[in-house]
């Protein structure tokens, strides 16, 4: 009998999903997922330590616990965040330039956008060359300035000792707000569309660690990563 019952909730659960599945947000739909498959297996666990099987019932409740976003009740080895995702990278772009953090390594590469260095990568580039596109975002572009400081910092040590002629091209305006995508938010997070609130908070505090000062980062940088976090947060709300 509870066999019958269970195959007819989710037949029910399955014709409800694909029914509203073209209308639904992907966010939310994974979120919805995530919920319904915690309980399921939550579910399962209460019955298999019904019977007995409580190594198989801790098992599937700590998955079930993670997928409903109990975070507290999960063994600290099972939690996504106990060991970093490897291959992250987290992408901030502006106009001229597009520099890429590596998660595991910390390691900052970059792309030049317009220009007449367009597609190259900023390793390619001479020191001559990347001063070419320094020029170019002065005139047009002061984030590019702000996302090119860190790498240029790593590059060529020291280079802060010598005179900056364009510090005041990177003052012209602070760094935008407000205009930030959830796309572009998800990017410079290094995260998948529909991430959880933990997911969330545990890629922003990695990040912070890479991009504090001692670690060569920047504060504009540090901001991005900030607003990437509200932004991603408040959908959460």
């Amino acid at each position: 009998m509870i066999t019958l019952l269970g195959g007819a909730v989710a037949v029910f659960l399955v014709w409800w999903l694909a029914k509203s599945y073209t209308a639904a947000n992907p966010a939310k739909l994974a979120s919805l997922l995530k919920k319904i498959g915690g309980v399921a297996l939550l579910a399962t666990a209460a019955l298999l330590a019904f019977r007995g099987r409580l190594d198989a019932a801790l098992a599937l409740g700590g998955v079930g616990t993670w997928l409903l976003g109990w975070k507290s009740f999960v063994p600290p080895f099972m939690r996504p965040d106990a060991a970093p995702s490897a291959g992250a990278v987290s992408r901030v772009r502006s106009v001229l330039i597009e520099m890429t953090l590596d998660h595991d390594s910390g390691k900052l590469t970059g792309t030049v956008l317009g220009g007449p260095h367009a597609g190259r990568d900023l390793d390619a580039l001479s020191e001559e060359q990347i001063e070419e596109v320094l020029r170019l975002c002065a005139q047009s572009d002061p984030d590019g300035l702000r996302l090119l400081e860190p790498y240029l910092d790593r590059r060529f040590p020291g280079r802060r000792e010598a005179a900056d002629p364009y510090a005041d091209a990177r003052r012209a305006q602070g760094p935008r707000s407000g205009d930030m995508t959830e796309k572009e938010a998800y990017e410079i997070l290094g995260l998948q569309a529909g991430a959880s609130e933990d997911e969330i908070r545990q890629a922003h505090r990695t990040l912070m660690k890479k991009l504090h000062p001692d670690q060569g980062g920047s504060t504009y940088l540090a901001t991005r990563v900030n607003q990437a976090k509200d932004i991603l947060l408040a959908r959460h709300r």
